[in-house]
């Protein structure tokens, strides 16, 4: 992996993860925090889209998709919490 693709991954990552902390209404979760709740994001989104065979492609669907799992992420966290 060259040092552009991990950069993007990185921006990604923390624009996926800035998103899902606004839609959850959850408090700001800081820079590494954002990165790291968006990587993980667009794993969990990449294998629910892949089970529900949704397609996405280009630097926008690796965004909805990244978001859209991170969203699942910061619910299963506030279930979890709640336990």
């Amino acid at each position: 992996m060259s040092l552009d693709h991990l950069l993007w991954y990185i921006l990604i990552g923390f624009v996926a993860g800035w998103l899902a902390s606004r839609i959850m209404r959850k408090s700001n979760l800081g820079l590494i925090g954002n990165i790291v709740i968006g990587i993980l994001g667009a794993v969990i989104g990449g294998y629910v889209f892949n089970i529900l065979r949704i397609s996405v492609q280009g630097l926008v669907g690796s965004l909805v998709t990244a978001t859209a799992g991170a969203i699942i992420l910061l619910y299963l966290i506030g279930l979890a919490k709640k336990i």
